[in-house]
């Protein structure tokens, strides 16, 4: 790697720095522009790609070492407006990471088990293990979104009618902050990925795939409709950052109009987070030394 790794977290910081949100007090979704590339111009795309590549090189490095180490966990969480590019930042960040230290859960409807248990029950069920890497593609925090728009939602999960009063939301919010708190205290580190889609910009993907055919399969209506309630759920991821942005979980709101922006952002992130861990390669000791010196002479006798 022609870079050292020491330099480029460094520079995973000066890209990441203008997103982080660990305190949520004050924060307005209005400061946050969806198409910001920072210092960034279209005419350095294919600079910011090539920075990428190495991040994704340098990722690569990192998860070996958490693997291997045993220690950690990590957790990566996307939210998002539909056509914010959530599969296309899982899937092009993590191109270069080991399958066996990684996991992607997508979190749809809710199953008829999942409402018969409460709302944290289906994530919990597919936390990271220790040395992995977690990546929930949508997650519990739809329980302040999609079922605050959509009240409908609320009423299909069963609760008793006294435990639905006008706090419901402020208890998830402290229930959450809670729960990624008792994560943070058992090894598992939770980073949030909001990816801040414009509204212009999601009708204009959402228009390109009506009109390419091999985009179709990807257009749903019922997505489309969605943006009918476009000003309700901008005010409830408002809501929700404002109260679940921590120092141990913190959100990253990703300008998510240009994909290969959104995409070095997420990558630098997970950088930063991964070389915070300061890991390394389990220390093999004298025991285990003799044993691999007597098997090397071994197999070269052999």
């Amino acid at each position: 790697m022609k870079m050292k790794m020491k330099e480029i977290v460094s520079q995973c910081r000066n890209i990441t720095s203008p997103f982080r949100v660990a305190k949520g007090k004050g924060f307005r979704l209005k400061d946050f522009d969806p198409g910001d590339t920072l210092q960034f111009s279209e005419k350095d795309k294919k600079r910011a790609k090539e920075a990428l590549a190495l991040g994704i090189k340098a990722l690569a490095e990192l998860q070996d070492k958490l693997y291997a180490q045993d220690k950690w966990a990590v957790l990566l969480i996307f939210q998002a407006m539909d056509a914010a590019g959530k599969d296309g930042a899982i899937k092009h960040v993590m191109s270069g990471v080991n399958p066996q230290g990684c996991q992607v859960s997508s979190f749809k409807s809710p199953s008829a088990d999942d409402l018969d248990h409460d709302y944290l029950y289906r994530c919990m069920k597919v936390l990271p293990n220790r040395g992995h890497i977690g990546i929930f593609n949508r997650s519990y925090y739809e329980e302040t979104l999609v079922v605050r728009v959509h009240p409908e939602c609320l009423a299909k999960q069963k609760l008793p009618p006294t435990l639905v009063t006008k706090d419901i939301w402020k208890q998830r919010f402290e229930d959450i902050g809670n729960f990624e708190q008792y994560l943070a205290h058992n090894g598992v580190v939770v980073r949030k990925f909001f990816l801040n889609v414009s509204k212009k910009e999601q009708k204009r993907r959402f228009l390109e795939r009506i009109e390419t055919p091999e985009k179709n399969w990807k257009f749903s209506a019922s997505d489309a409709a969605e943006r009918e309630h476009w000003k309700e759920y901008t005010e409830a991821y408002e809501d929700m950052i404002c109260h679940t942005a921590s120092e141990e979980a913190p959100w990253y709101v990703v300008p998510a109009d240009n994909k290969w922006f959104t995409r070095l952002v997420v990558a630098a992130t997970v950088i930063e987070t991964l070389a915070s861990l300061d890991l390394k390669y389990p220390e093999v000791g004298q025991d285990k030394l003799k044993e691999l010196a007597a098997t090397k002479k071994t197999l070269l006798n052999k």
